[in-house]
C-alpha cells in the first residue's frame, strides 16, 4: 500500500500519526512540507480528494493566519492558497494520502480508518 505522509516533525499530531503508520506495517514517503513546501495545483489536488476547502486545513495557531488577514469570513480560497503556497505552515497537519483516502489526520487516531 502506497502512503504519503505530509509531515512536520515539531508537531507531536505529527509524529504520532507517522508512527501510528508505521506501527501498522506500512513505511509512508514523508514529506516535510515546510522544506518543501507547497504548490497551489497539489493543495487543490489534496483539498479534491479531501472534498475540503482551503479554509478547513488553514491552520490558525502559531502562524501568520491572523496578520495576513486570513480569518477574516470574507477572504477567498484562492487567496488562502496562495498565502499557503508563499507560508507552508499554514496549512495544517499531518495530511495522509492512502489508497482509501485522503485527510487531515487530526486528531491522530483518524488516521486508522485510512490504513
Amino acid at each position: 500500500m502506497s502512503i504519503t505522509i505530509f509531515h512536520n516533525p515539531s508537531c507531536g499530531t505529527s509524529r504520532n500519526v507517522l508512527a501510528a503508520i508505521r506501527a501498522a506495517g506500512h513505511e509512508p514517503k514523508v514529506v516535510e512540507y515546510l522544506k518543501a513546501g507547497w504548490t497551489k495545483p497539489q493543495l487543490t489536488e489534496l483539498l479534491a480528494a479531501m472534498q475540503a476547502t482551503p479554509r478547513d486545513i488553514l491552520r490558525a495557531k502559531g502562524t501568520p493566519a491572523a496578520e495576513l488577514g486570513l480569518l477574516e469570513p470574507d477572504v477567498t480560497d484562492d487567496r488562502i492558497l496562495d498565502a499557503m503556497v508563499a507560508h507552508p505552515i499554514l496549512v495544517n497537519r499531518p495530511i495522509v494520502v492512502t489508497p482509501k483516502g485522503t485527510t487531515l489526520a487530526r486528531p491522530s487516531e483518524t488516521v486508522l480508518d485510512f490504513l
